[in-house]
């Protein structure tokens, strides 16, 4: 569906904006500390670790290049647009701030506690807007293309697992491995937030004698929607109802007590809820990943 003009203007704003962010956390956090990162970005530390004359940003954006081209088969062209144009910002960014101010080294946990959250917020406001920063970021878009159930942040995690080693292996020091991958880590959980939300939902399965009043209680009083499902017990043979309610998770406690309240004897099953969506929840969005 094609956007507005108005709203393809504020995409760019944010890409703008969260690619000048990564390339911030990249020069202030990872390269003066030499923090392993993952990606291409990782990559262009190794050849920059080889060949100090060849700038990181420059190596990401030649480096893409192949990627861009394979990609376009199984991209749509807004995507591919707007992945080349965060890619080109946060490569010439990286350069451009690097010539402007050299970072001093700081404590290394620091860096990477900061460096991990810069890095997930910006990658998810990038990925929020339909794009990607090009190189693995890329990759694990298409990888999500099959595997729809895995969270973003997640495949990056593994894929920019095995670039931080070789960043740690070039530096030949095993510390910018491990702080590297405690910064992955943090960045994967904070870009999740960005894009699965801060507000964790859960499901409740109950099977209770009393389910029609307990039904009736949480919809009045949790004002969350009651599925009713029927179940056979594999023991007994007897037929069960069983209850599934999704809500929030602030409303834990108020939910066991209500349970409780009416049959101590219930049965309850608390799961999380990676992510619900509809009507008391959040709205889907085209570019959800």
């Amino acid at each position: 569906m094609k956007q507005s003009p108005g709203k393809t203007f504020l995409t760019y704003v944010w890409i703008t904006l969260a690619s000048v962010v990564y390339a911030f956390g990249f020069n202030w956090c990872y390269a003066p500390n030499h923090i392993g990162f993952g990606g291409i970005t990782g990559v262009g530390q190794i050849i920059n670790a080889i060949l100090p004359w060849a700038p990181i940003g420059t190596v990401v954006i030649i480096l893409n290049i192949p990627l861009f081209i394979l990609g376009w088969k199984f991209i749509g062209g807004h995507l591919l647009v707007t992945s080349l144009f965060a890619m080109f910002v946060s490569s010439a960014a990286i350069d451009a701030l690097n010539a402007i101010y050299t970072f001093q080294p700081m404590d290394p946990m620091l860096a990477t506690i900061y460096g991990g959250v810069l890095m997930g917020l910006s990658l998810g406001v990038v990925f929020l807007q339909g794009a990607t920063t090009g190189g693995t970021d890329l990759i694990a878009r298409l990888l999500k293309l099959k595997m729809a159930w895995l969270p973003m942040g997640k495949l990056l995690m593994v894929i920019d697992l095995v670039v931080i080693l070789a960043v740690a292996a070039a530096f030949g020091n095993v510390d910018s491995a491990l702080y590297g991958v405690v910064a992955l880590y943090i960045s994967s959980m904070v870009m999740d937030m960005v894009l699965y939300g801060l507000d964790t939902a859960k499901v409740a399965y109950i099977i209770s004698d009393r389910h029609k009043e307990i039904a009736d209680t949480l919809v009045r009083d949790l004002d969350r929607g009651v599925t009713i499902l029927h179940g056979e017990g594999a023991w007994s043979g007897q037929e069960k109802q069983v209850l599934m309610c999704a809500f929030k998770q602030r409303q834990i406690v108020m939910m066991k007590q209500l349970v409780k309240e009416l049959d101590p004897a219930a049965f309850l099953i608390v799961c999380d809820a990676h992510e619900v969506m509809g009507e008391g929840f959040r709205e889907y969005k085209q570019n959800d990943l």
